[in-house]
């Protein structure tokens, strides 16, 4: 996958929703050679993130805008209001690409930041915190990214990259070893497969097929607990479901490999920032 040709198509959509056939108010105020400066405030403390998808917003709508960061993608904004960047070029052109700049560093940096608060959670814990599939349909390369640059690690991209067996395949296949038989006959001996389980039998059941990978769906701590006992290393274990922040850190410390949360991308509130010229 071409993943900034990906981007860019997300962006030309964005930029072809909000511009349509042309901006009339800022095409009547101002003729193409009238130059303006701004800055792109965040307001809010948090992680920024998106810098370079704004870059590739501005350059598409007019290579004469130019987007300078103050600040990398990944770095906390701990004091309020901060420069995270300067745009300076055609006003037509910072003006059309205003709302959908920011609309892609808001969000961005709002899944930036609520990934750094579980990965702080969790740092004295030899845990990883993961995403899910539970992102905006269209936004996954951007909004999976914007994990990664909270301190995250990405779960699978979509059902094409890794084997994962969850309780519908497993009802209609009949058996986790049924299902996982199947999956052995096609997918690539190179790939690793992963099991949901929602009981101590499927854990059992999942550890007699010799999965990588077993996810405790939705279980209590004291089943979590006893599931991680008896898997006793022979396969990763990830824990999945109703977890917060409130008791991440008591999953944590429970001894599993994975914690994935999907409030990472489907919950979150969008970082306050803003442009002026």
């Amino acid at each position: 996958m071409d993943r900034n040709h990906v981007v860019r198509e997300i962006v030309i959509k964005a930029l072809k929703e909000d511009i349509g056939k042309g901006d009339i108010t800022t095409e009547s105020i101002f003729t193409q050679h009238h130059n303006s400066r701004g800055q792109v405030m965040a307001k809010e403390k948090g992680i920024i993130a998106g810098l370079e998808v704004a870059r590739m917003v501005f350059s598409l709508v007019d290579p004469g805008v130019k987007l300078i960061n103050k600040m990398p993608d990944g770095e906390e904004i701990k004091e309020v209001p901060k420069v995270v960047a300067e745009v300076e070029g055609p006003t037509r052109g910072i003006l059309q690409g205003e709302r959908v700049a920011l609309n892609f560093i808001q969000r961005l940096s709002g899944i930036a930041t609520q990934t750094r608060k579980y990965v702080d959670a969790v740092k004295d814990y030899p845990v990883r915190i993961t995403d899910t599939r539970k992102t905006t349909p269209g936004l996954r390369i951007l909004e999976k990214y914007a994990v990664t640059v909270g301190g995250g690690i990405n779960h699978r991209f979509g059902l094409y990259d890794t084997p994962m067996i969850k309780d519908n395949h497993i009802v209609a296949a009949g058996s986790i070893r049924e299902a996982v038989k199947k999956v052995r006959e096609k997918a690539p001996f190179t790939v690793k497969i992963e099991v949901e389980a929602s009981s101590l039998e499927q854990v059992h059941e999942a550890l007699e097929e010799k999965v990588d990978i077993i996810m405790l769906d939705n279980m209590s701590l004291e089943m979590i607990k006893e599931a991680v006992a008896i898997v006793n290393g022979r396969a990763l274990v990830e824990a999945s479901g109703g977890i917060t922040l409130k008791n991440i850190n008591e999953v944590a410390a429970l001894g599993v490999n994975y914690i994935s949360v999907g409030e990472l991308t489907h919950n979150i509130k969008s970082l306050d920032i803003s442009m002026d010229l």
